[in-house]
């Protein structure tokens, strides 16, 4: 693939990146679909530092999750009508547009400030990266590894806030007697999905996720510990609220940030929910990592692409922005807001509040990081996934069985 980069090396020489303001304001449209309080309040440092360089962010925020949001932003790129940047996970989402010439080749910004020496773990930038290449900036490091609880709720049911999956699943009928639901969930595929992925590595493990991941053992896909974690996933789903009406994951963590719930699965960006509503980690809710069994994070996250464009100032417009999400001061200010960590580890994160700690310590050591599943299975396979785990949530006539046969089919065929 060959790319014009004549335009991207005059910019460079005249140093027009970091804090100095920009040459000429140019405005610049973000999709993206961060529209929860605490998402909202993240976005709003991305924007100020960018306006604050003399260029001007177009808010383009689609409303509901990264599945309603991306074949929006793909339509629009590959129709000819392309924004200036867009919000999409790192990983293979956004790999046959790079291949169709459609993004812009950000490496010889990557190379003069070092991204390799500042962005870790190494394998986010990587996820950016095709045939040497890099095509995307990575903001934070997202993990699905966290079970939240509400410990107005456990102190309303006279108990003990549990410390694992295990004391909760036990806590269970006596959060119903106080009349409080024990997991809270919205009903969107990609919450419940998430949920029984969750559940594989803190219930089974590592070794266990990587045998059906990574390996696709199949032997061990249609194994007894692979049934385990069926099991588990079905006490979850015969712990939410059989009336349940809420749809967006957020709402599902106001239940827990008001003591409506005990519990919620999800994904370390349920912070900013959290730190919008005035509560302190530790004091009125609670974070356990791996269900509070195993000391592990997966490393996803977010990253922003810049489609490719006829208008150079756009293009300047666009590696300035590439490289203001990458500052230090971004970095701690965007993070701190979304609940997310910074892939930076040369920041000051003193103003890190406690849960945030936790996962910074867990990162410290490399055997406790494991990749995403946008970095390992294509989105035809995740989609498959997605489907049968949010189906035998929703639907109890789907059995264990029928629901781990089902997945050893679609783990066998995918690439």
């Amino acid at each position: 693939m060959k790319f014009k980069t004549s335009l991207i090396t005059s910019v460079l020489s005249l140093g027009l990146f970091g804090a100095s303001a920009s040459a000429t304001a140019t405005d610049l449209e973000v999709t993206h679909w961060w529209t929860s309080g605490g998402e909202a309040a993240a976005v709003k440092v991305f924007a100020d530092a960018f306006n604050a360089g003399g260029d001007n962010w177009v808010d383009g925020a689609i409303a509901g999750s990264g599945g309603t949001a991306r074949p929006i932003i793909i339509s629009r790129i590959i129709g000819g009508e392309p924004m200036g940047a867009t919000q999409l996970n790192h990983g293979r989402q956004a790999e046959e547009l790079v291949e169709a010439g459609l993004m812009l080749d950000l490496t010889e910004l990557a190379e003069k400030e070092g991204w390799t020496d500042i962005v870790r773990p190494s394998k986010l930038l990587e996820s950016c990266t095709l045939d040497g290449k890099i095509y995307c900036v990575p903001v934070n490091i997202h993990s699905w590894q966290w079970m939240w609880t509400s410990l107005k709720a456990f102190e309303t049911a006279g108990i003990e806030a549990p410390t694992n999956w295990g004391e909760f699943v036990a806590a269970a009928p006596k959060l119903r007697e106080a009349g409080i639901i024990p997991l809270a969930v919205g009903g969107q595929a990609w919450q419940t999905s998430g949920m029984f992925g969750v559940m594989v590595i803190g219930i089974g493990g590592m070794d266990l996720w990587r045998s059906v991941y990574v390996e696709k053992n199949m032997d061990v896909i249609n194994g007894e510990d692979m049934k385990k974690i069926w099991q588990a996933y079905d006490d979850a789903r015969n712990l939410t609220d059989p009336k349940n009406s809420i749809q967006n994951w957020n709402d599902a963590t106001n239940q827990v940030i008001s003591g409506q719930a005990g519990a919620q699965i999800m994904g370390d960006w349920a912070q900013g929910e959290f730190s919008v509503a005035g509560q302190t980690a530790g004091v009125e809710y609670d974070c356990l990592p791996g269900l509070g069994n195993r000391a592990v994070l997966d490393t996803a996250g977010d990253a922003f692409y810049f489609p490719k464009n006829d208008d150079p100032e756009v293009t300047e417009a666009q590696l300035r922005m590439a490289s203001m999400m990458l500052s230090k001061e971004v970095q701690v200010g965007f993070n701190l807001k979304k609940g997310s960590l910074p892939v930076r580890a040369d920041v000051d994160l003193e103003a890190a509040n406690a849960c945030m700690k936790k996962g910074l310590e867990i990162l410290a050591n490399p055997e406790n990081i494991l990749p995403s599943g946008d970095q390992i299975l294509n989105r035809d396979t995740q989609g498959q996934l997605e489907d049968l785990s949010s189906e035998f949530f929703a639907d109890k006539s789907v059995t264990i069985e029928d629901a781990q046969a089902r997945f050893s089919e679609i783990l066998e065929l995918a690439e």
